[in-house]
């Protein structure tokens, strides 16, 4: 497929990607039983997989989002800025952290330092992609859509520049067709 002069292959097809989003809304919603979680949404790549997976839940649940920043195009700056901070209060709350993917784990450790400091009743992590041969984090990711090699990846949400997040699946950038 070619969109905006970028090659790109599918990676991840859509109805997987629902399966496995189903699947975790169940597991969380057997874990939180009787609960009323909060899940935080990592801006902005997180969004779509946080809207299919909250709409999957059997359990009340409350939405709330962070904003942070550590990406210049393909590459990670090394550096974390937060850009819009929570609004809720969640002390002794139940939160679920919900991400798009985890590469390095850099901003899913900033971002869980951040509300640990709040005295939440407990931390769960939610990631639709990991990359277990680039993350160095001191704490296992709870739950994890789908493992993946070291590659940049856009669609569901991720993107490359702010474009591509509007794709249905997970694409894997192959190249410029100008090149």
């Amino acid at each position: 497929m070619i969109i905006q002069n970028t090659k790109l292959t599918c990676f991840i097809e859509q109805s997987r990607i629902q399966q496995r989003t189903t699947e975790i809304a169940h597991e969380l919603s057997k874990k939180f039983v009787d609960q009323t979680p909060i899940f935080i949404g990592i801006l902005n790549g997180s969004f779509i997989f946080l809207s299919d997976l909250i709409r999957e839940m059997t359990v009340p649940s409350e939405v709330d989002f962070i904003k942070v920043s550590s990406y210049a195009g393909e590459q990670s700056t090394g550096t974390i800025r937060l850009i819009k901070d929570i609004s809720a209060d969640i002390t002794h709350r139940h939160v679920i952290i919900v991400e798009d993917i985890i590469d390095t784990g850099l901003t899913i450790k900033f971002i869980k330092d951040r509300m640990l400091e709040a005295g939440p009743a407990s931390v769960t992590i939610v990631t639709l992609l990991l990359k277990p041969d680039m993350v160095k984090i001191p704490f296992p990711v709870d739950y994890v859509g789908f493992e993946i090699p070291p590659e940049f990846v856009v669609g569901y949400g991720l993107d490359y520049d702010q474009q591509f997040r509007y794709l249905p699946a997970i694409y894997r950038i192959e190249g410029n067709v100008n090149e």
